[in-house]
């Protein structure tokens, strides 16, 4: 289902990259937090009439909770003379009313396709996955801290946003220099590149930007059902599989935490061991944060119990936390994970630094390439 609103939009609450938060005005006189893509509706001004869609916003929930501007009826952008000329022809959020016709590096429109086109191997580059979007800016204070200098691209897979404009992160990332490229695959759009799946997008990492180092993670807004099977972050152990097929060198970044209500979260999260120990079933390097305190205890357990169980696929390596702590403090945007941030769980941010610090080890030792 989908709840519509009609609403007018009275401010513009924040703005960054590609989007606009508004303050919109129900016809009740209710005002909400209205989110608008600049590629879909243009930039807004108070007064302008929109339609919504508010349903998760109602529903009260974390995943997709805000009103989605749609269309501004009597504002609508200016139609393309000619689509029929426009390059580009990969359709992604497919058969839906927003689908949206982009470039994708690896199709025949693109410059890139003649180097995509036969391309099968990433050549041991490092590539680190995390089940959570959360993980991106600490995975890179843990690569810059051991060198600033490599380039690092992030390949967002469709588990959670879709428009890579949601993200605020990724924006900030970009704005300081942290981020060589965006690249979003499957369903997800919006990226400095657009491709097809994991693969093509990794390849395109690779060859195309010349990254050093890729970060592989869903988009905002993690979906879980408290299943066993039933969350997003399963796409991280199939995002480990691409890279292991394409000869890159998977890191799998663990979602630890000290904080989580949630039993099932606590110390290593069983997003991490499900994804890593049973979905993903190559070769990949699994980063061991030495954690202090019983949680560090409880942590280091629990992977290395991961890894003994994973018939030698899983390699663990411990690795020590020290001055990471300024790194993550360092970070050009906020820290949060699931509504918590660094100083009320160290341990989550602590251990993707780590798999970020590991995998840029891996470029200035004999460990890697």
């Amino acid at each position: 289902m989908i709840q519509w609103r009609s609403a007018v939009v009275v401010a513009t609450r924040s703005s960054w990259a590609g989007a606009r938060e508004y303050a919109a005005q129900l016809a009740s006189g209710e005002t909400v937090r209205a989110l608008g893509y600049l590629d879909v509706v243009g930039e807004l001004a108070p007064g302008t009439r929109v339609l919504l869609n508010t349903t998760a916003l109602e529903r009260g929930l974390g995943t997709g909770g805000l009103a989605i501007i749609v269309a501004a009826p009597d504002d609508l952008p200016e139609p393309v003379p000619d689509v029929r000329s426009v390059p580009g022809h990969l359709v992604k959020a497919r058969y839906t009313p927003s689908q949206t016709m982009v470039l994708g590096v690896d199709e025949q429109d693109s410059e890139h396709h003649g180097v995509l086109e036969d391309a099968d191997d990433l050549a041991a580059l490092p590539v680190v996955v995390a089940a959570l979007h959360s993980a991106l800016p600490a995975l890179i204070a843990g690569i810059r801290e051991t060198d600033p200098s490599l380039r690092v691209a992030y390949v967002m897979t469709d588990g959670g946003a879709l428009p890579i404009d949601f993200s605020r992160t990724v924006a900030a990332l970009r704005k300081a220099g942290w981020l060589a490229a965006s690249i979003t695959v499957g369903q997800a759009h919006g990226g400095d590149l657009e491709a097809v799946n994991v693969h093509t997008g990794l390849l395109a990492a690779r060859h195309v930007v010349a990254a050093d180092l890729v970060v592989v993670a869903q988009g905002p807004g993690n979906l879980g059902t408290g299943t066993r099977w039933g969350f997003s972050g399963t796409s991280a152990g199939e995002a480990v599989n691409a890279a292991g097929v394409l000869r890159g060198r998977p890191v799998c970044a663990l979602r630890v935490s000290q904080a989580d209500p949630r039993e099932r979260h606590r110390g290593l999260s069983h997003h991490s061991s499900t994804a890593y120990g049973r979905i993903a079933l190559v070769q990949a390097d699994v980063p061991v944060p030495l954690l202090p305190g019983p949680v560090g205890d409880r942590v280091r357990e629990q992977a290395h119990a991961l890894c003994a169980g994973s018939d030698g696929r899983l390699t663990p390596h411990e690795v020590g936390c020290d001055g990471l702590g300024e790194a993550l403090r360092g970070t050009p945007v906020r820290l949060s994970t699931m509504g918590r941030g660094y100083d009320d769980d160290r341990a989550s941010f602590l251990a993707s630094a780590v798999a970020g610090r590991f995998a840029a080890r891996l470029l200035h030792s004999d460990l890697g390439r």
